[in-house]
């Protein structure tokens, strides 16, 4: 299926609900990736400390890294990411929270199918 016409870019989406069932260990471990970060210029160093310890979903934004879900994935290389996190209502018996919902026709003709 490797034609000329055939892109070698893939997006891949990922939606994830997390259940923080201990917030302190949360910000204490953003903290401690924090101070591990020599790169990190000290202004934009406080203002990370700041918004992690005062948000929960800020401490696992910076935990969560999409580079390290695919570093080891063979015969890849991470082109763009972008992700965000937020505090949200969540009912898992919800059909609001069906996760196949996307999985329809649109998708079908994204993929070349139908």
């Amino acid at each position: 299926m490797s034609t000329p016409e055939t892109s070698r870019f893939v997006r891949l989406r990922v939606e994830l609900v997390l259940e923080v069932e201990d917030a302190n260990a949360v910000t204490k471990r953003a903290l401690q990736r924090l101070a591990g970060d020599t790169e990190m210029p000290e202004e934009e160093r406080t203002h990370a400390e700041v918004a992690v310890t005062e948000d929960t979903a800020e401490a696992l934004a910076y935990l969560v890294d999409p580079f390290d879900l695919v570093s080891e994935v063979p015969g890849v290389e991470l082109q763009q990411a972008s992700w965000s996190s937020e505090r949200i209502e969540y009912d898992p018996d919800s059909p609001e929270w069906d996760l196949d919902e996307d999985d329809g026709a649109d998708d079908e003709e994204e993929d070349g199918i139908g």
